[in-house]
């Protein structure tokens, strides 16, 4: 029966795997960005909470729940990656979300243009339908050298996607027929 000790040094030898596995992804998903021409979709740094409260309305931020420290944080690691790898942004669009909008801007990558086809539609608060299909054109009309950013929602991601990310977590993605391909996942939020 293997001691305490062993099972010890398995787990942690299998977590060190894991994080050697993700380092790489990251590595060839910042290298892939590097060339340009691909699509970022972000989910908002973290924002406690889920939804938004009673009375919210959009333009109003203290209506909605809105970035933590820790997400303003998130945000500005992001802003820094990118950076200082140098990879080269063409357009940064937002939800008009406060929080959204916040993390845009927070990274410092360029002018954010405030975009309704990133708006939530959480709860009823868009038609999924209208917002994905304006999202995927956009995607698909993307052919410049820099990559687009596109700071959203979870909802949003994992409708155009098939995936899911958690705050200040993206996917970078080509638009590819039928759908987008998922090009890889970038984690740089502080641990």
């Amino acid at each position: 029966m293997p001691t305490l000790r062993q099972l010890t040094l398995t787990l942690l030898l299998s977590v060190l795997g894991v994080l050697t596995v993700t380092a790489q992804a990251n590595d060839t998903t910042w290298q892939a960005l590097e060339e340009g021409g691909l699509v970022i979709l972000m989910r908002h740094s973290l924002a406690p909470g889920v939804g938004d409260p009673p009375g919210f309305e959009r333009g109003r931020c203290e209506t909605q729940r809105n970035l933590s420290e820790q997400g303003r944080a998130q945000a500005r690691l992001a802003g820094e990656a990118f950076r200082e790898r140098n990879i080269p942004i063409g357009a940064v669009y937002a939800s008009r979300w406060c929080r959204a909008l916040d993390t845009a801007e927070l990274m410092q990558l360029g002018d954010v243009e405030p975009a309704p086809w990133l708006d939530s539609f959480f709860r009823g608060r868009g038609d999924r339908e209208a917002i994905t299909q304006a999202a995927r054109e956009r995607i698909a009309a993307w052919e410049q050298s820099g990559n687009m950013l596109l700071v959203t929602h979870q909802v949003n991601i994992s409708a155009l996607a098939g995936r899911g990310v958690g705050s200040g977590e993206m996917l970078v993605v080509r638009p590819a027929t039928g759908g987008l391909e998922v090009v890889g996942r970038l984690d740089v939020r502080a641990p």
